[in-house]
């Protein structure tokens, strides 16, 4: 492909307020999007500001929206759009601006500091751990999150009513609960019953747009959420599960 002018309106601004900028900048063959923010930057707006590291969507750092859609400005091809095609990139829109394409993720670490930890038995020593592979491989998918936070800014809870945002942890720490709930060493009790209280876990109404932006092709949806869903109301409405609890609390 040879070289072509590409059309970028990129969002300029901070806390303040800002508006989109429109620019022409070289592509070529091969290239992503951070490339052409790269280009940019060089060449005609050294002061822009965005996060990035690896460039390899291993670290979740690029995080932007590209004609409107979350999406890793690393993994996304300018060969996906037209050369006549307008690409739009703006900041997260979930969380607040920092400056230009920099949003303000603390949100996501305060709810992570929500989540408590992996507890495994008392009369285990780190090196003495087992599982079977069948239980790696229940958990491993979700451990491939790279913490982009798309699923938390694409996830209507959140982005549409900011007033859920005490209340509710967002699919990415609600995963992490059901990881946790499933690995069979971790012995914290009630984890179903804290994501469904503490951490919002009734707000989520299963639209898996989560699911769809997920870099890493993680069905946060089916394989964490839904079943995180199922155990909670088990514990909560199952006569037998109910029961089971009584007699074992008693004991």
């Amino acid at each position: 492909m040879a070289p072509y002018n590409a059309s970028l309106r990129v969002w300029r601004g901070d806390v303040s307020g800002g508006g989109l900028q429109d620019f022409t900048v070289e592509v070529n063959e091969g290239e992503v999007v951070l490339d052409i923010i790269h280009r940019l930057q060089a060449t005609q707006t050294p002061d822009l500001a965005v996060r990035w590291n690896c460039k390899a969507g291993k670290c979740g750092s690029c995080s932007a929206e590209i004609n409107g859609r979350p999406r890793l400005l690393c993994m996304t091809r300018m060969s996906t759009f037209g050369e006549d095609e307008t690409v739009t990139v703006t900041p997260l829109r979930t969380f607040p601006v920092m400056r230009d394409l920099v949003t303000d993720v603390s949100f996501n670490y305060e709810k992570a500091r929500e989540i408590p930890s992996f507890t495994p038995p008392k009369d285990l020593q780190p090196g003495e751990y087992r599982m079977q592979q069948e239980d790696v491989n229940r958990s491993q998918e979700f451990r491939k999150c790279i913490e982009c936070f798309l699923c938390q800014n694409v996830c209507h809870v959140v982005r549409d009513h900011e007033e859920n945002k005490e209340a509710f942890s967002g699919p990415r720490y609600l995963m992490r609960q059901a990881e946790l709930d499933m690995h069979p060493l971790d012995t914290k009790e009630r984890r179903a019953e804290q994501a469904q209280e503490d951490n919002g876990l009734g707000f989520c109404n299963i639209t898996k747009c989560c699911t769809e932006v997920c870099p890493e092709h993680i069905k946060i949806t089916d394989n964490a959420l839904i079943p995180m869903k199922e155990r909670a109301a088990d514990r909560k409405y199952d006569p037998v599960v109910w029961l089971g609890d009584k007699i074992f609390r008693r004991k």
